[in-house]
């Protein structure tokens, strides 16, 4: 097949495609310059890139949820479709958080998003060119092909995501007010210890294993592990130098801590300093066990339990391409 400059990688399936997948196949069909594969199910996403690989893209752009991204990330490094040579990889702003997108500047529209890569792709793509390290996670020793995405949440955090995935979206709300009603949902039982049915779980024990110290244990209100440079509410982690490419923050189910660690979000960054209950770490390789609790990495559920842990290593880092803000 001839070289195509842009490879676009859709599924039909993610929230936001729903409205706008009409408008980007319009979009694509004018632009013979773009090859589109669209996948129903993630378990398509291996053959989706063998076939890209045929057209030898300049920019691969996907267009999905995180979960969509995650997928695609997984097949590139597992997969070899490639070799030595993957494209950088884009991501239009699409799906429910969509916190990957963010990190890699893409906001708002995204047949005006894909309209930019086209521009960027005609030229050099160097300026626009970022290197992110990857996450891979593996579940129990001996795992070996490794699941890779960017963003991870444990502990009150994933059982956060679960209860907006499973009961607050089905209610068919804009995202931002889901995200709000979710938000005063872990306020009332984590700074106010307000118990009932309707709301998030509270958090199980785990032991989550770093490189300072010892291992850290207790009920984790928050516990997300990264690669991104921005998270929700567009704060960042900053633990200092020294330390690995995976970082961690871990608050503590405590009202002190979590208000903490609320205020330091809001501020916009998780910064290395004392906080009690707050713990924010950069580390090389990090596990995490506990009693069936549940981690999600980027949309993908899994489960830590006692005996077989969730292990996390840094995976080769991959060309990104990111839009200014």
């Amino acid at each position: 097949m001839a070289a195509k400059r842009i490879a676009l990688l859709s599924n039909p399936n993610s929230t936001g495609n729903l409205l706008q997948l009409p408008r980007i196949r319009s979009f694509c069909a004018d632009h013979p310059d773009i090859f589109h594969y669209e996948v129903e199910h993630a378990e398509q996403i291996g053959e989706a890139l063998k076939t890209i690989a045929r057209v030898r893209p300049k920019l691969l752009v996907i267009n999905g949820g995180d979960g969509t991204v995650q997928a695609a990330l997984t097949e590139l490094h597992n997969g070899g479709h490639f070799g030595s040579t993957r494209p950088p990889v884009a991501v239009l702003p699409n799906g429910k958080t969509n916190l990957i997108a963010l990190d890699l500047g893409a906001r708002g529209d995204p047949v005006d998003a894909l309209k930019r890569f086209m521009d960027i792709a005609r030229n050099d793509l160097g300026d626009h060119l970022v290197a992110r390290e990857l996450i891979a996670l593996r579940c129990g020793s001996g795992e070996q092909r490794p699941v890779i995405g960017m963003f991870l949440g444990g502990a009150g955090l994933a059982d956060t995501m679960l209860y907006c995935r499973h009961r607050i979206y089905p209610l068919g709300l804009p995202n931002g007010l889901s995200h709000f009603i979710t938000a005063i949902a872990v306020i009332m039982r984590g700074l106010f210890g307000i118990k009932a049915s309707f709301l998030p779980p509270a958090p199980a024990p785990l032991q989550v294993s770093g490189p300072n110290g010892g291992p850290i244990n207790g009920r984790f209100a928050l516990l997300a592990v990264t690669t991104l440079e921005k998270l929700l509410l567009g704060s960042q982690l900053r633990a200092g130098a020294g330390g690995g490419p995976l970082k961690m923050i871990a608050i503590e189910q405590r009202p002190g801590s979590l208000l903490r660690g609320l205020m330091d979000g809001l501020a916009g960054r998780f910064a290395n300093r004392p906080l009690r209950g707050v713990h924010v770490e950069e580390a090389n390789e990090i596990s995490i066990e506990g009693e069936s609790s549940s981690v999600i990495l980027d949309g993908e559920t899994f489960q830590a339990s006692v005996g077989r842990p969730i292990h996390l290593s840094p995976a080769s880092p991959l060309s990104f391409v990111r839009l200014a803000a």
